[in-house]
């Protein structure tokens, strides 16, 4: 199965090239009909974990994906579930 990872921890404290980044991956995963895409906000504090949280808690981003899963063995990872 294809997948698609977003590392975050390059660009943790840029907020405008976080959401451009997110809204990125949504599309090509959308475009490119891939089922899976890993998002690495890494543990830290957990802000940048909430926050990318609330992007995919957003109206128009949910009707993207069918599913959000946190990652139970490793705290600074989300993954995204499409289905096509």
């Amino acid at each position: 199965m294809a997948k698609l990872t977003l590392d975050l921890h390059d660009i943790f404290n840029r907020g405008e090239q976080i959401e451009a980044a997110l809204n990125r991956i949504v599309r090509e995963a959308v475009e490119k009909k891939i089922a899976l895409v890993e998002i690495i906000p890494g543990k830290g504090s957990g802000v940048l974990k909430e926050r990318v949280l609330k992007f995919f808690q957003q109206k128009h981003i949910k009707s993207q994906y069918h599913r959000l899963e946190k990652d139970s063995k490793n705290f600074g990872r989300l993954w995204v579930h499409f289905r096509h």
